[in-house]
């Protein structure tokens, strides 16, 4: 571990109350044995034994939020089909009020993962874009859930479902929320106004261009801050641990992993712990520190998952 330091108290986080706002997917796990391979072709044959489902994307962001323990909703579009019905359900058992648009000409997003001995072999991708109508009756649903949450996250998976992210920012400052936004693609234009961006290190690269050196990356990060009129940009980055940018200047947070197993969803893990402990009053620089613990926690387990208090609690 890098930090020494004692982690910020935790507040009570049944005071947050989290909207959620993003492209969501189900992911779904097949695990097996391989022990041959295909006559066929020169792959392994997977002999499937069991089989889970885990609500993925911005779905993954309110599963996190709600397993902290704080009051969370999430607006999305989907699919009039099974897997839609399946995140429905689940979402429900994770404690999360769902206001899921469904758009019958839409394919809910599945990520099928093939695992044999807890090694992921392929990924099967099912998705496609929602219609600009099913978009238009989101954003007018977005403004009635406002006045009953204190931070918004916008989580961008590049699937369509936020293509009015600036009107939704705008809106959301104007009432005087925290927004936070999970940024995707080169063209960082559209989050500008936002309270906090949280690109990971390659993201970042995709927008500024790599940097030759610490100080070079303070200059690129500042300088991107200062474009989009953020509050602060947060960069995640891996085993490098996290560092917040703000006007004041940068503080970094070394990593608290202890065995890095999987970091699918670690950002999911981050943005989601930042609005909790953001709407449960922390301020932004115990916020990071708490959502890098976090990070730390779930990256020691397979899949999208999430991190409840009792875990970080036993730090």
């Amino acid at each position: 571990m890098s930090t020494a330091k004692p982690l910020p108290v935790i507040p009570a986080t049944s005071a947050a109350r989290v909207l959620v706002v993003g492209d969501v997917m189900l992911d779904r796990y097949w695990f097996g044995e391989v022990n041959r391979i295909s006559p066929e072709a020169p792959v392994p044959v997977v002999h499937v034994q069991r089989s889970e489902e885990r609500p993925g994307g911005a779905a993954n962001v309110a599963r996190n939020a709600a397993a902290l323990g704080a009051k969370v909703s999430l607006l999305s579009v989907v699919g009039n089909d099974e897997p839609a019905q399946a995140l429905e359900k689940l979402l429900a058992t994770d404690g999360v009020h769902t206001r899921l648009h469904r758009d019958p000409a839409l394919s809910t997003t599945i990520k099928l993962r093939v695992l044999g001995r807890q090694q992921q072999l392929l990924r099967i991708d099912f998705e496609n874009l929602p219609t600009h109508e099913i978009l238009r009756n989101k954003l007018a649903d977005f403004a009635t859930l406002l006045p009953e949450h204190d931070v918004i996250v916008l989580s961008d998976y590049g699937k369509g479902g936020l293509a009015h992210i600036a009107e939704m920012i705008a809106m959301a400052r104007a009432a005087g929320k925290t927004v936070l936004v999970d940024p995707k693609g080169d063209d960082y234009s559209k989050y500008s106004g936002a309270s906090l961006l949280t690109p990971n290190r390659s993201e970042l690269r995709q927008v500024v261009g790599q940097w030759r050196s610490e100080e070079d990356l303070v200059h690129k990060a500042q300088e991107l801050r200062q474009s989009l009129d953020l509050d602060a940009l947060l960069v995640t980055r891996s085993e490098e641990g996290m560092s917040l940018f703000r006007a004041d200047g940068m503080v970094h947070e070394g990593t608290r992993a202890q065995e890095v197993f999987d970091v699918s969803g670690a950002g999911d893990t981050v943005i989601a712990t930042l609005a909790v402990m953001l709407g449960a009053g922390c301020d932004l620089v115990d916020a990071m520190r708490l959502s890098n613990h976090a990070a730390g926690i779930v990256v020691a387990k397979l899949g999208t998952a999430t991190v409840t208090l009792e875990e970080m609690l036993a730090e």
